[in-house]
């Protein structure tokens, strides 16, 4: 299999034919966890820390599932009760998890760049959980099984990305991710919700849900990241659903077999209509929570198998 990697900290150093290898496993995993009996030895034996400094439902649920699954010995850290919060270093916190010989550390965090740094101080491998407004790969990674389930393909298709670009470390790695495999992609949003030098990934920018939405294949709605802002990027909710929320109507201007995508969690009647997001004709919404466990098997799968080579070669 075609993936060298230690870590999994971002989507940008990975090449295609390596996320390939990924979302092919993941395949595997899916079955599995349709399965009666749904476990694997794959981990056996490892020990796996979830480290969530920031709140998560989704992600650190799916990381639990994912290694319990697998096998392995599964810790979650409360990072809010930790000594983090009495001053401790992220180098110190890094040098503790070494005395305790994890294999694998699950990690989010605010600040961009925190995770690659814990990933230099420890001995085992580190998974990116999402870091501040850098990159979340997993997500990336999820989406992208579910846009390959349901079109049949991961290239050459149009893909809209809606909402608050800004803030979104989602879309930062689903920008790289797509872009890697071919696929035209448009940003659609207020100019208040652009990052700086977006046009620099390759991408197409509008401000009008009808026209960045005509004959796209998928249509992948953002959260409006409130706790991320410091000012006033929107007039109002009201406001920004009239004009950016998709409805039915605005999604008529895509193809009439598109897809609808969200990570969640979602802001009804905000980044998007209620009945849209549990329309089982158009919305993927569910099957996204669904690969997210199955690529996260992969993932840690993939790493494990490195890490032992690794070592055995010490």
């Amino acid at each position: 299999m075609t993936f060298t990697h230690r870590h999994l900290l971002g989507i940008e150093h990975l090449r295609p034919e390596e996320i390939v290898t990924l979302l092919d496993l993941a395949e595997d995993y899916v079955a599995l966890n349709r399965a009666p009996d749904k476990h694997k030895d794959a981990l056996a034996g490892l020990t796996q820390i979830n480290m969530f400094f920031e709140n998560s439902t989704r992600t650190q649920a799916s990381f639990e599932l994912a290694g319990k699954r697998l096998g392995a010995d599964v810790m979650n850290m409360a990072m809010q009760a930790s000594s983090i919060s009495k001053g401790e270093t992220l180098i110190d916190t890094a040098m503790t998890l070494n005395a305790m010989h994890p294999d694998l550390l699950v990690v989010r965090h605010p600040h961009s760049g925190a995770v690659d740094l814990l990933a230099q101080k420890v001995n085992c491998a580190v998974l990116n959980a999402g870091d501040g407004r850098h990159e979340h790969p997993t997500q990336a990674l999820l989406d992208a099984l579910t846009i390959r389930r349901a079109k049949g393909r991961l290239h050459r298709l149009s893909i809209a990305i809606c909402g608050d670009i800004a803030h979104s470390r989602v879309a930062r790695s689903n920008i790289i991710l797509l872009g890697k495999m071919e696929n035209r992609i448009r940003l659609i949003g207020p100019p208040t919700l652009m990052p700086s030098g977006i046009s620099e990934f390759g991408v197409e920018i509008y401000d009008d849900m009808a026209e960045g939405l005509k004959d796209v294949d998928v249509v992948m709605m953002l959260r409006l990241q409130k706790e991320r802002m410091d000012g006033g990027f929107i007039p109002s909710e009201r406001e920004y659903y009239h004009r950016f929320g998709l409805d039915a109507e605005k999604l008529s201007h895509a193809k009439p077999d598109a897809i609808v995508m969200h990570p969640g969690p979602m802001n009804r009647g905000v980044e998007i209509d209620g009945t849209l997001a549990d329309d089982i004709n158009r919305s993927v919404i569910q099957e996204q929570v669904e690969m997210g466990v199955a690529v996260r098997m992969a993932a840690m799968d993939l790493l494990a198998r490195n890490l032992a080579a690794v070592r055995g070669a010490a």
